[in-house]
């Protein structure tokens, strides 16, 4: 794996956390609004629609530079919409990317001719 490739992984990652949580908090926002006077919601809505749109910008690189099955990116971007999503997304990447750094040291030092 490329630096490149790597490195749209990583911010694909940093962002699908805060991404879920800024999703899980205008959900409850939205419930304040309804329940009680506290309406938070263009805050967080706007918040949010910052990160997703983020999100789905390096997502779409990710699936470019790594050149992922059309099922993997669509895995991801499922992980998007889902309330808790962004966190198994990012649990899934790093997976990946600890696999992709042990099989690069491994064909470094000549243990793996892949």
């Amino acid at each position: 794996m490329d630096i490149k490739t790597a490195s749209s992984l990583h911010r694909l990652r940093l962002v699908s956390a805060p991404e879920a949580v800024s999703f899980l908090l205008l959900l409850v926002c939205s419930v304040l609004k309804r329940t009680t006077d506290f309406n938070a919601v263009p805050v967080m809505g706007a918040v949010h629609g910052l990160l997703f749109v983020l999100y789905v910008i390096f997502w779409a690189d990710a699936w470019n530079r790594t050149k992922w099955s059309l099922r993997t990116a669509a895995l991801y971007f499922v992980l998007s919409v889902l309330p808790t999503g962004g966190f198994f997304a990012d649990r899934k990447l790093k997976r990946a990317a600890d696999d992709a750094v042990l099989a690069s040291r491994a064909r470094s030092e000549g243990t793996v001719s892949a």
